[in-house]
């Protein structure tokens, strides 16, 4: 039973890697309104979502988790710096 709840929170990793390819590329292609845009950006996030099971194995390897971790970081950033030019615009 003790296994269960790694495996849940593994999956749930890589569905979500998944989820995010998807939505950010939906929302790049809405920016650019480009249908190839968004049709390659639908591909990209379905194959990710395919892979939930091997991403969620791949987050107990210490390399992979760094990795993550960095991206995560990179992530936050873009989020801040697209946050702030929006917050900026609103407020001159």
């Amino acid at each position: 039973m003790g296994d269960e709840r790694p495996q849940e929170s593994e999956r749930s990793a890589g569905e979500s890697l998944g989820q995010m390819f998807a939505a950010f590329g939906q929302a790049i292609s809405e920016i650019f309104n480009d249908p190839e845009l968004k049709a390659k950006a639908k591909e990209f996030g379905d194959a990710a979502a395919e892979s939930a099971a091997t991403l969620g194995r791949r987050f107990e390897d210490e390399d992979v988790k760094e990795k993550f971790r960095q991206a995560g970081a990179a992530a936050e950033d873009f989020g801040r710096a697209v946050s702030d030019r929006f917050k900026s615009e609103r407020n001159p």
